[in-house]
């Protein structure tokens, strides 16, 4: 019975450092280095645990930041005009771009707060901090420093106020979806079988949805002025958005097809 329960804790041990590197990229190293230290220590699981936290956070906030660079990341902002949604993103180290990629981000967000006044640019999730090509689940190209999400910018529904937040917590899951006179890509995937296409509206609390709507004038300007900004490769949102928000007319706005997950709920930006 003692064996059993060792080969059970053995499992749970590489599970929780499995989904902390598929989160953090780092976690999965600082939970094996607190599992060393409390042995040797004799710590109890709260102090231990305490000791993780306290490892994890001095590496997400002092350490990772300064040793970015040397893989040509740097952290994105995380106040002022170019902040995130929210601050989980920063603390799982979702938030490391390229430089080149964070300059652009800059610029653009001032000329959005020129011409809408006190309006921010909210970010999702970017790439990890360190190593090209390791991936940033669920993500199918956020590897390599040169990609971000956006948030689309929101109205109160009652109000007609702008809003500086979003109806998900995170910024995906709820869509601007296609009406009947609009081509329906998320019906023609599902149809072919890609059924992790809008998987994650099904995960998300609808508890905000009615209370926020798309702020169109602001949210389409945002998507043009990263359009003609010369450092952009492409941005990837539905089809019926390019149309519906008359931006036909740029080229590199396209349509990512049904192997990733709908983007009518968020931008993705990607520099050469």
């Amino acid at each position: 019975m003692n064996k059993f329960w060792m080969i059970i804790r053995q499992v749970v041990h590489i599970g929780v450092f499995v989904i902390l590197t598929i989160l953090t990229q780092i976690g999965g190293v600082i939970y094996l280095a607190t599992l060393i230290l409390s042995r040797k220590l004799n710590l109890s699981k709260l102090k231990s645990l305490l000791l993780f936290s306290l490892i994890y956070l001095l590496c997400a906030v002092l350490i990772i930041p300064l040793v970015a660079p040397i893989f040509g990341r740097t952290p994105l902002p995380l106040y002022g005009s170019l902040r995130p949604l929210n601050v989980v993103t920063c603390l799982l180290n979702r938030h490391y771009v390229a430089p080149d990629l964070k300059t652009q981000l800059i610029k653009v967000s001032g000329l959005i707060a020129q011409k809408h006044p006190g309006s921010k640019i909210n970010y999702l999730d970017a790439n990890f901090p360190f190593i090209n090509q390791f991936p940033l689940f669920p993500h199918l190209s956020h590897n390599d420093g040169k990609k971000v999400d956006l948030a689309f910018y929101y109205r109160d529904s009652e109000s007609g106020e702008r809003s500086d937040s979003a109806p998900s917590f995170m910024g995906y899951g709820i869509y601007d979806g296609p009406t009947a006179r609009e081509v329906n890509y998320p019906e023609k995937c599902e149809h072919q079988g890609h059924w992790q296409y809008d998987l994650i509206t099904h995960l998300i609390p609808k508890w905000n949805e009615s209370k926020y709507v798309v702020d169109k004038s602001r949210t389409r300007e945002l998507i043009r002025q990263l359009s003609i900004s010369p450092g952009t490769d492409k941005i990837f949102i539905e089809p019926h958005l390019k149309q519906r928000w008359n931006l036909m007319n740029y080229d590199n706005i396209r349509y990512h097809g049904c192997q990733a997950v709908r983007h009518d709920d968020h931008i993705h930006l990607q520099i050469k």
